[in-house]
């Protein structure tokens, strides 16, 4: 945090400038997919009890058909479309099981598969367009409007999407900035948190480079427009995150890799079951019930449901301990990560200033509780991050404040007030010492900063009165969930930060990261995610800001921090950390492995099951009933083996237990 240390006034921006505006929501009925699954689904609901008290069979039977239409046309049609294609859809597929449900007699287990495969595509619809409308509304973080100087001097006000290279544009304080450009007059001190995850606003003086959408506090500045918004950074950013949902590739569970073969030759079969019997002379009923028998022991139901559960209750589960993981798809994706890459601010820190050292200079005649009184006393009418965390230390202390009269602030600087008969000035070393008594502070300063802390100088009627040190506070569970990534993928979690390099590489040394890359934009984290996955491994990124959301989408797996996310991040990745304990993800890492074992094991037990069925019903004659009862109790089989992971047991093995 040293280069930080000159970083220092009260700036007037919001609190809500260090998060992304928040994103213009679809309403979830505005989805077809959406609107058709909940049309089925009540109409299940309507049908199952008049069906399970023996109701006239035409009123139920016409519930449940209607669900049938409600949830299955849609999936049915583009099956279709892809049969266009040669290409034999795994929905289609279960359509024709269900309606092979229907034909003999099962209509409500084939309602229940209809409506399972609905609300699937209606989760899916609703996640896609919820990220599309997180990034679009990125795009409000930039201005719409802008203050342009005119060559005579004077101000118009235009839309800052039609700014030119070369303009002039006055950045007034608690703006935010419209383009990116360098500053060419004026200073103050702007928070770029969103760009660059920095923690406290930087210092902008004439030659340094601005970015669109970061937010100005103090100090009016003129800024040389650099590059055309439609290429700021964040704009860009926004293409990264578009471009990173595009090209990632889709993810199946591996199951449906299975299954897609699979279904080929079941229906290849079945029809050879028909066929075949027809050819030599069988009458046609008989054959009829041998193929949809066949069809119905040789359907994949049991193989679909041996993925599933275990996956929906490791969700299920991890979501009840503050994970929120946003598909089955993303759950089974998170058991095969094998590198992982931490952002440092709001990640591995709780990504806010706290005070950790009250250093009175000896001989000052100041002791620890009159120098935080007075410190928070000048402070109380700042806004700056470290006045903040100087008045909560304060209070924290249960302090009583003096009123403070005079108050004013420069940027970069620190703040001046008057506190009782006492003028107290409180900032950065760089610039109070050499103003000030600095006798015995030089040395407080030193050994502050050498510990990583942002020094504050407090200084009392000229005199230098001590030192506070301030510090983006580590998560109390940082370094033990480090020690538990390393051990789930063999390799310590790489740090990609756009802090400093020294801030950075002290918090790594405390938490045992060995490759630290700080100083990156968005762009440049995206970068080294690629170079990763290239190798073949598999990342799981885990961050909390705008900047991170581009890594998030880009990487195999996106897990963003909850409380401190930013809209962006939490819309962008593929699960959240709700609660903000970080400790949750390895365990989720391992919930998710437990659960591809499980899946392996119900995989066995289907298989074995539709085996001796499909054997019993070609070398045999099986009983419809008895294949019925068969399929159905393989299938209940791995449905209650999957449920295993609902348990508070699971979750705590998950906590506790091995990287396997």
């Amino acid at each position: 945090m040293s280069s930080v240390l000159n970083q220092r006034s009260s700036p007037t921006h919001p609190p809500e400038a260090r998060s992304a505006p928040p994103p213009r929501r679809t309403r979830l009925l505005a989805l077809p997919e959406a609107r058709w699954a909940a049309a089925a689904l009540a109409l299940f609901l309507l049908a199952l009890p008049l069906y399970l008290q023996g109701a006239p069979a035409w009123l139920w039977g016409t519930l449940f058909a209607a669900a049938y239409l409600a949830g299955g046309w849609e999936p049915g049609w583009e099956g279709l479309k892809a049969l266009g294609d040669r290409t034999l859809d795994v929905d289609l597929l279960m359509v024709v099981a269900a309606l092979g449900a229907a034909a003999i007699g099962q209509v409500l287990d084939g309602a229940l598969l209809i409506v399972i495969f609905a609300a699937s595509g209606a989760l899916e619809a609703i996640a896609t367009a919820r990220t599309a409308d997180s990034v679009r509304g990125l795009l409000d973080l930039a201005p719409a409007t802008a203050t342009r100087i005119l060559p005579d001097g004077t101000a118009e006000s235009v839309d800052a999407g039609r700014l030119d290279v070369g303009d002039l544009v006055l950045v007034r304080p608690g703006e935010r900035v419209g383009a990116d450009g360098l500053v060419v007059d004026g200073a103050g001190e702007v928070d770029q948190a969103t760009i660059t995850g920095e923690p406290l606003p930087v210092v902008k003086q004439v030659g340094d480079e601005v970015y669109a959408g970061t937010v100005n506090g103090t100090g009016a500045l003129h800024v040389r427009v650099g590059r055309n918004p439609s290429d700021s950074v964040v704009a860009r950013i926004v293409r990264m995150v578009e471009e990173a949902s595009r090209t990632k590739a889709p993810t199946q569970l591996f199951v449906e890799k299975i299954e897609q073969r699979y279904s080929v030759g079941m229906v290849l079969a079945t029809l050879a079951v028909f066929a075949v019997p027809l050819v030599f002379g069988s009458a046609l009923e008989p054959a009829l019930l041998r193929a949809m028998t066949f069809m119905i022991v040789a359907s994949p139901c049991a193989v679909v449901l041996s993925t599933m559960p275990p996956l929906l209750s490791a969700l299920a589960n991890a979501g009840r301990h503050g994970v929120l993981a946003k598909s089955a798809v993303v759950m089974e994706r998170l058991g095969r990560i094998d590198a992982v890459a931490l952002d440092k601010t709001g990640t591995l820190t709780e990504g806010s200033p706290h005070v950790t050292d009250i250093r009175p200079v000896p001989g000052s005649g100041t002791d620890e509780e009159t120098l935080l009184r007075l410190a928070a006393a000048a402070e109380h009418r700042s806004e700056h991050p470290l006045g903040r965390a100087v008045v909560a230390a304060a209070r924290a202390r249960g302090l009583d404040l003096a009123e403070a009269a005079g108050f004013s602030s420069v940027p970069g600087r620190g703040v001046t007030a008057t506190v009782g008969d006492r003028t107290v000035r409180v900032g950065s070393p760089a610039h109070l010492l050499p103003g000030a008594d600095g006798a015995g502070a030089e040395g407080i300063v030193r050994e502050l900063e050498d510990a990583g802390r942002t020094a504050v100088l407090v200084v009392v009627d000229g005199t230098s009165a001590g030192v506070l040190g301030v510090t983006d506070r580590l998560r109390p569970d940082a370094a033990a969930t480090v020690a538990a990534l390393t051990r789930l993928t063999g390799t310590p979690p790489a740090l990609l930060t756009g802090d400093n390099a020294p801030a950075a590489a002290r918090l790594a040394a405390e938490v045992g990261v060995t490759d630290v890359r700080a100083g990156l934009l968005p762009e440049e984290k995206v970068a080294a995610v690629r170079e990763w996955e290239e190798q073949g491994r598999a990342v799981l990124v885990v961050g909390d800001g705008v900047n991170d959301a581009p890594a998030l989408a880009a990487a195999h797996t996106g897990v963003a921090m909850g409380r401190a996310g930013s809209d962006l991040a939490l819309e962008t990745a593929d699960a959240v950390v709700v609660r903000d304990e970080l400790g949750t993800v390895p365990a989720v890492v391992r919930l998710s492995r437990a659960a591809r074992r499980l899946v392996l094991q119900n995989l066995c037990i289907a298989g074995v099951f539709i085996a001796g069925l499909v054997v019993w019903d070609l070398a045999g004659t099986l009983p419809l009933p008895l294949g019925v009862a068969g399929h159905e109790g393989s299938t209940v089989l791995v449905g209650l083996n999957g449920l295993r992971l609902l348990t508070d047991g699971a979750w705590h093995r998950a906590r506790t237990g091995p990287a396997a």
